[in-house]
């Protein structure tokens, strides 16, 4: 069964979209997913599944959340091989001075156009760096991720698609926790 990472959407910010993580673990379970762990408290999950068709396995966790806990965040998923890929390509690895805390990964609902890359590349959000690599966005923040000089709606809007960061610590402790998962099958 393949590994699958879950990241959830604009949860439990600021007292809005609360659901606790034993919640969420029940959901993904009574959906038959297996070896279910969260990590933190802002929507992140690993599980076994049988099901491979990631956009149901999307579908399923929006519904099991909007009938378990009133509201239906935006689900993003990505398998192992996935999630290994993105740290793969991150394009701060080899440069010197890289804050991990300053540094995010934003995980996008789907590929953007080129149309919505040129939007992207024509907007002002210096001082942070922008790469954009497939259906991530690697962002580094010159003043901390608390204190961004863009809004993420900003880059929904522009890349026509919906999104979630993730700070490069939480990305690799995911990693570490769904490549435990891959080795118990």
């Amino acid at each position: 069964m393949p590994v699958i990472i879950c990241l959830l959407r604009g949860v439990n910010i600021g007292g809005h979209h609360k659901i606790k993580m034993d919640v969420l673990r029940g959901i993904c379970e009574s959906l038959d997913f297996k070896d279910v762990q969260t990590l933190l408290q802002s929507g992140n999950v690993a599980f076994r599944a049988r099901e491979r068709n990631l956009p149901r396995i999307s579908t399923q966790i929006q519904d099991g959340i909007e009938r378990k806990a009133g509201f239906r965040p935006d689900v993003i998923v990505r398998t192992l091989p996935e999630l290994r890929d993105v740290i793969a390509r991150n394009p701060f690895a080899k440069r010197r001075g890289i804050e991990s805390n300053k540094f995010g990964v934003g995980f996008l609902g789907g590929l953007p156009t080129n149309e919505a890359r040129e939007s992207l590349l024509k907007l002002k959000i210096a001082p942070e760096e922008v790469h954009l690599d497939g259906r991530e966005l690697y962002v580094y923040f010159t003043n901390g991720m608390a204190r961004p000089s863009f809004s993420p709606s900003v880059i929904e809007r522009a890349l026509k698609t919906s999104s979630t960061m993730r700070n490069w610590n939480t990305v690799t402790k995911l990693l570490e926790l769904a490549e435990k998962l891959g080795q118990n099958p």
